[in-house]
């Protein structure tokens, strides 16, 4: 959503060079199947490196493979590269569920770019050889935010194909200040150092928004080291209504933005079901999205041109590509997560608090998700590793008879969703955008205003102008716990103790 680095002119990965991507981005674990490796080179032989990414990295397949010099086709962006198969990749049944790296790199060419592709070995077919706990990479996310082949979903385009190699930054990314997108430093100087970061390493300028190496990666380097036995799938993989059959607990992690409604049927039934889901993430489930085109390899979301989708107006307008709070879909995500974007917004990013903690503040420390914190009422949650920044998620609050806040369930937050802690956020409005707002269109705030409350008039935009980030936990067959915020996974690869306790007393209760 960030529009903090909209007006550098980065060049995307794949503009010169080596480029690379996978399809299927998903095969099944336990069972012999392959995945088709496309390439372009201007040098005709690569070196292909195939590796498990977790705790460790684990090469599980190399070779040396012919590869052609392409073009990215025009459109590619939103159709695709119709490149043609260079190497297929068998993957072995032994292979464990997980994150595949694939690492390609010209031969002969003495310090040569390398280009990144990835795939996933999601869980076994057999319920029963399945992990406890499954953790859904946001690869609608990625999809949404990669502008390879000119644009994303937010320069205004209205699809977005898996076809073809994503951005520089959404795989890899090297250490150095500047690294996170919140705000670290000084409001005056932490915008430039991460924009400065950027550039100096020919990033995409969404690299501080989105991609695996910002939140899933560490996430499942410290789940793995922790001795957590984990399977990974991707966000299209949860619309099979039978992908969390076995699992005990699903964790969404980091950013994870773009949700279509069969995902929304499956996690929904899993909690209704009994399964728990953890949201260690935030601006969740924000835009509904459609997976169509051949084996859903185009990504449909209109977004604020929701007025252009096909579906408006017919007996599908249910799946309108606009946000689920949308009084035309009528599916808010708090009945899911307990939290809506519309109801928080940014911390430490751009004129939202950008002197803010950086961290959450205590409202219930008698609650079970605090245990071993030692935490007080009013005391700061997450401080050490910016736990709250970026993006964030809240719910209509009042002051209950204790003094302490309590959902009014008027945005469709559960009714026994308790409100742990909370840390102030709030949405661009035309004051604070980071990029002043054409005359001509609405604020992002004015958009929520309209979208949510029917009008985006002075008096109903204000009634969104500001909300929160919210941890919080409600109970309906399964535990469904948010921590409303998309920097908990990054705040806990920082080694933020109380991050940390937290993190572990969600895992061992749920999963």
């Amino acid at each position: 959503m960030t529009e903090a680095a909209a007006d550098l002119e980065v060049e995307a990965e794949g503009a010169v060079g080596v480029m690379a991507y996978c399809w299927p981005l998903s095969v099944g674990a336990g069972a012999a199947g392959e995945v088709g490796l496309h390439v372009s080179s201007p040098v005709p032989q690569v070196h292909v490196e195939v590796a498990r990414v977790g705790a460790t990295r684990d090469v599980v397949w190399s070779g040396e493979v012919a590869a052609g010099d392409h073009l990215l086709p025009p459109e590619a962006d939103l159709v695709g590269c119709d490149w043609p198969v260079a190497a297929t990749i068998p993957v072995d049944p032994a292979w464990r569920s997980g994150f595949y790296d694939v690492v390609v790199q010209p031969v002969g060419v003495v310090g040569s770019p390398h280009n990144r592709a990835f795939f996933v070995v999601r869980p076994a077919d057999d319920p029963a050889t399945r992990a406890p706990i499954l953790v859904a990479l946001s690869t609608n996310t990625w999809n949404a935010y990669n502008d390879v082949g000119g644009g994303n979903t937010y320069t205004g385009n209205v699809t977005a194909s898996f076809r073809r190699p994503l951005a520089r930054g959404l795989l890899h990314k090297p250490g150095g200040a500047g690294r996170r997108v919140p705000v670290l430093d000084p409001p005056d100087v932490g915008m430039h150092t991460h924009v400065t970061y950027l550039l100096e390493n020919a990033l995409t300028q969404w690299a501080g928004s989105s991609g695996w190496p910002n939140y899933e990666a560490p996430f499942l380097a410290w789940a793995e080291e922790a001795g957590y036995d984990v399977d990974v799938c991707t966000n299209a993989d949860l619309e099979r209504p039978d992908a969390l059959d076995g699992h005990r607990l699903l964790l969404s992690v980091g950013h994870d933005e773009y949700w279509s409604w069969p995902m929304r049927d499956t996690v929904e039934a899993f909690v209704e079901g009994g399964g728990n889901v953890a949201f260690l993430s935030g601006n969740t489930s924000w835009w509904q999205v459609r997976l169509e085109g051949e084996d859903g390899d185009t990504m449909a979301a209109y977004k604020q041109r929701f007025e252009e989708d096909p579906v408006l107006g017919t007996d599908r307008e249910h799946l309108l590509t606009s946000i689920w709070p949308d009084t035309l879909i009528g599916r808010p995500e708090n009945h899911m997560t307990g939290v809506s974007f519309a109801r928080g917004g940014y911390h430490r990013i751009g004129r939202r608090s950008p002197m803010g903690a950086g961290a959450y503040t205590v409202v219930r420390p008698e609650h079970w998700l605090l245990a071993g914190t030692e935490l007080e009422y009013g005391d700061l949650l997450g401080a050490a590793g910016t736990a709250v920044g970026y993006e964030c998620d809240g719910c209509a609050m009042a002051i209950g008879p204790d003094g302490r806040p309590v959902p009014t369930g008027e945005d469709g937050t559960p009714a026994d969703f308790e409100i742990v802690a909370v840390a102030p956020a709030a949405p661009f409005d035309r004051r604070t955008a980071v990029r002043p707002v054409p005359d001509d269109e609405l604020s992002e705030a004015e958009f929520h205003a309209w979208r949510v409350l029917g009008s985006h008039d002075a008096a109903t935009t204000e009634r969104l102008a500001y909300g929160s980030a919210v941890l919080g936990t409600y109970t309906r067959g399964g535990t469904v716990v948010t921590v409303g915020c998309t920097e908990w996974a990054a705040a806990l690869a920082d080694g933020d103790p109380q991050v940390e306790t937290v993190t572990r007393t969600i895992l061992d209760r749920l999963g």
